[in-house]
């Protein structure tokens, strides 16, 4: 009885959950009217790709989609450390959070740019696996550290520094941060996977 009269309460307020087309929230009604949305829509279309589930969530929050925007971008286009070690970074940081949702988006956007298909598949088991150098085993043990609690041993962060520069080790940390934050919002949102044929990751690699 509790139950159904906070469920009326809500109703009346205006604040009824509905799970949407895109994740637990209700859609965000289009035509776009918010001139983020509007941008960002245009700005995905102009680079051959479609905006995503991710976006078509957050974008509640304009602002705050903007913001996670271009963290997302300058990640992704202004980093030194190369793309495919960042990738390795993001696939193994959502494994660690359990986050299918961007599972699906870097497995698919790992096969587009032709990264090798058994090496990607077995990041989730790399301390086992024999595919992995020196060099990608320092920094997923640090990405392993820092994403299950952040408590980085100095041996770690030693052998890992060996191989990275202060700046390449400042886009890694700031790649896991933002990736495994993004997981969990993926997981409380229930964000669905984009399994329409849009593309989601327009671009070069």
């Amino acid at each position: 009885m509790k139950k159904y009269w906070i469920s009326i309460a809500l109703t009346f307020f205006g604040f009824a959950r509905a799970d949407g087309t895109f994740s637990r929230l209700p859609d965000i009604p289009q035509p776009f009217t918010d001139p983020i949305l509007i941008k960002e829509q245009a700005s995905r279309q102009a680079s051959g790709g479609a905006i995503i589930n991710l976006q078509l969530t957050t974008g509640h929050a304009p602002k705050i989609m903007e913001g996670t925007l271009a963290l997302a971008r300058a990640i992704r286009l202004e980093a030194e450390t190369s793309r495919f070690l960042r990738e390795l970074v993001i696939i193994r940081t959502a494994g660690i959070v359990g986050s299918e949702y961007e599972l699906n988006q870097h497995y698919a956007l790992a096969s587009a740019c032709n990264y090798p298909k058994e090496k990607i598949m077995a990041i989730q088991n790399w301390k086992t696996s024999l595919l992995f150098d020196e060099k990608e085993k320092a920094m997923l043990a640090f990405v392993d550290e820092m994403a299950n609690g952040g408590e980085v041993k100095d041996m770690t962060f030693e052998t890992f520094s060996k191989f990275f520069s202060p700046k390449q080790i400042v886009e890694i940390s700031v790649t896991v941060s933002s990736y495994y934050g993004n997981g969990l919002l993926t997981k409380a949102l229930k964000i669905k996977s984009e399994t329409d044929g849009r593309v989601t990751f327009p671009g070069k690699c």
